[in-house]
This record gives C-alpha cells, structure tokens and sequence, in this order.
C-alpha cells in the first residue's frame, strides 16, 4: 500500500532518541514502513511540547526506505488555544493541499488525524477529487473543547466565532469514507458530527506504544542525571512520576497538596513532574515549600525510562471533561509499559473503568487532594498491593496495548479500506 498519514502536532523522529516518544501518527507510520508499506507523514515543522520549530523551511526526511516525512513550515504559537494557532494551522493546510496536488504519486489510502480540523477538509477534498479514500482518525473533539474551556459567559461568543470550524468539521467528518477513534466513544463523536449512524469500516482502535529500544551509553547518562537529582534507583523513597505537557489540562495542584500532607507526616515521598508548558511556573510557585515536589523539565525517552523503573507509581491526573473521558491516553498506556500502576482521576470514564475492571490502578475525584493523599498512603504502606497493581499493569499493556498489536490490526484494516472499492467495482 501507499498510505499517507496527514498528522501535526505530535513528536517526529529526527532527533535522538525521539523514536521511542512517538505517539500514534508516528508509531503507525513507522510500523506501516517496517512492513515494506509505503509511507508519507504529512506533518509540521513545529515541536507542539516544545513550542520551536525543528527546520527553517519546508523539509522532507527519509527516515528509512519506506518511509519519507514532509515537515511543512507554519508560524508556530506559544499557546494551545489561541488564535495564533489556528493560523498556524491554516497555514499548514493550505501548504499541504497545494504540494499533495502536484505529488505525482498518489495515494492508495490518507489517514487524517483530526484535530487539525483544516488539514482532515483538505484530505478529504482531496480523495474525493482522486478517488482515494480518507480515513478520519479523532484523537480530540475540537472544537467544541476550545468553546468548552472558555469561561462560561463568553462560550456563546466563541462559538460563534467558531462557527465556520464547527462546519469545517461536520463537512470533513461526513464525507471521509470511515471514522476511527481511540475509544468507541470517540468513534461515536466522529459519527454524530458526520450525521450518520455507525459503518462497517468505522471502529476503534486503541493507542498502541513499542517498548523502550535501549541504548546502553543513553541509559548510564539517564541514570547519572537522575542520580544528580537525588532520584536513586536504591532509594526508600516513594516515588511518583508525571510526563507530559504542564498546562491548563491536567491537575497538578492536587497531587502537590496531597504530596505536601504525605511530607508534613513524616513519609519519605517525592514527587517528579517532567515536563514544560504554560503553568509550569505557576506550580512551581505553589509547591516552593514542599521539598518533596521536583520540576526536572522535559524529558527524553532514556530519562523517562529510567525514572520509571525508579518510580512506584505513575499519575495521570485528567479533568474532569467529556474527552478526557471517553479515552485512555498515552500518558497511562506509558506506565503501564513500564509495569506501574496508574493513579488517576476522575472517578470515572473509560480510564477509570479501565483500571477498575483489571485492577492496575487507583483514582480519586477531581480536585479530591484528601482522596489522593489516602491513596498515596495507602500504596505506601502496602506493598503487597503496590506490586499485585503493577503486575495487572504489565500484563494490560501486553495483552491490548502493544504497538505490534495495535498497528497490526490497523494495517489489515487499511488493507480491508483500500480493497473495499475494488471489490464493489
């Protein structure tokens, strides 16, 4: 096959040890090659975690034989929600529909990751103009979250101001040939905002992740920069681990609250926030007392390794929000590769249901500090527990998450998708 895969805002393999990070776009691309498939990823020059831009211009990459990146260039944004965004955005779109016009070698299959909202239209247009079908591929629900995370007295203006992205969305979903999504939940999004009831060939698969590829000379630097950091791999400390983007989603006050009571108690606990973004400064302000909360800032895929196989836990402190929801994301599908246990929040959604039925994990109420320091607690001095949640957590991610599997069972679908037509003909 021929598949391109238009996806922007997630890592992209041209950096050291960047492989190991990559997140769906990338992981499928890299299977679909390693397979002998033929693959382009339509993506953007701008590290969305890092908020700079990893090329000057627009430039392509050929990763492997099989596999070639085109990396356009936008004007980038500091902010996820923001009008500088969209801009970029639509930059990016219309780079990308007018170089997929003048490639000569089409395509047997697009797989478009929605958001962006502006590069799925172009897809679509596109396989329709070509005959080529388009798979939609819903990783979140813009952009009725950038409505719903606005202040409620100014939500009807925003979506009024949206108005033409809400349209943009119902027109790309209603006219791609499938919908796929992460969770069924998300599949059943995609269909309402296409207004059709479920197809054949719309399903969900979940996000798959490959096992860490060690490199022995990463791995000691890993170990002697978390060693500098007073996280011993020998250490009796009770150590939980955070990655991922410091911003407006995810809950961190709580969990340095709760930290903050473990401290006070006596217990020998320390939190680890890897990561950067918009609040990081804000919750170093609120955790300068508390000597057991540490801001290493971003790191890479060794680093987080290593970190995890000194940890005793990993937290995934979702909001309390519909398409937090209805997912399970690569944060915890990270800890469960490693074998930690999961302590999430809110008390409910697919995660929570997830971990409840296998018994890999704990979660409390959004906002719940008292909740989460109990469950700390409560982990902390049973150990027993600790390692019957660990054990359930490797065995979840081995037996439904692994790249093989999940990819796997993605390519013979985009076989199934790509042979569908020919045998309607």
């Amino acid at each position: 096959m021929k598949v391109w895969i238009v996806t922007i805002g997630e890592p992209v393999p041209v950096e050291e040890q960047s492989r190991d990070i990559l997140q769906r776009a990338g992981q499928l691309a890299c299977f679909l090659a390693e397979h002998g498939h033929d693959v382009m990823w339509w993506t953007s020059t701008f590290d969305h975690f890092r908020k700079k831009h990893l090329f000057d211009k627009d430039t392509e990459i050929r990763p492997s034989e099989h596999l070639r990146i085109r990396l356009l260039r936008g004007t980038g944004y500091r902010r996820n929600i923001s009008y500088a965004r969209i801009r970029d955005q639509r930059i990016i779109a219309a780079k990308f529909a007018k170089q997929a016009s003048a490639d000569k070698e089409q395509p047997d299959v697009i797989v478009a990751s929605l958001p962006v909202i502006e590069l799925c239209e172009e897809s679509v247009k596109y396989g329709k103009n070509r005959k080529v079908p388009v798979v939609l591929d819903m990783h979140d629900m813009w952009p009725d979250i950038c409505v719903d995370t606005m202040p409620a007295p100014v939500r009807p203006i925003v979506r009024l101001l949206l108005s033409p992205m809400f349209a943009q969305t119902r027109r790309a979903c209603a006219e791609a040939t499938a919908i796929i999504g992460m969770t069924d939940a998300f599949v059943d999004w995609g269909l309402s905002r296409a207004g059709r009831s479920k197809g054949y060939l719309d399903r969900s698969f979940p996000f798959g992740k490959s096992l860490y590829h060690q490199n022995l000379d990463q791995v000691r630097t890993a170990e002697e920069f978390w060693d500098s950091q007073a996280i011993y791999a020998d250490s009796n400390e009770f150590i939980i681990c955070f990655f991922g983007a410091i911003g407006y989603h995810f809950d961190l006050e709580s969990p340095i609250q709760a930290v903050r009571i473990l401290e006070n108690e006596g217990h020998k606990i320390r939190l680890v926030i890897c990561g950067t973004g918009d609040r990081l400064e804000h919750y170093k302000s609120v955790a300068k007392d508390v000597k057991s909360v540490v801001f290493p800032g971003w790191m890479n895929a060794a680093q987080i390794n290593v970190l995890m196989k000194r940890s005793s836990l990993g937290l995934d402190p979702m909001p309390d929000r519909y398409d937090f929801l209805a997912s399970i994301n690569n944060k915890a599908l990270e800890y469960m590769s490693a074998g930690l246990p999961v302590v999430s929040c809110p008390k409910a959604g697919v995660l929570y249901d997830v971990l409840k039925e296998h018994q890999c994990g704990m979660s409390y109420d959004y906002g719940d500090t008292c909740g989460l320091a109990s469950i700390l607690r409560d982990l902390m001095l049973d150990p027993d527990k600790r390692k019957m949640l660990s054990e359930n957590s490797a065995q979840l991610f081995q037996s439904k998450f692994t790249a093989e599997s999940v990819y796997g069972e993605m390519m013979a679908y985009l076989s199934e998708v790509v042979d569908k037509p020919k045998k309607s003909l």
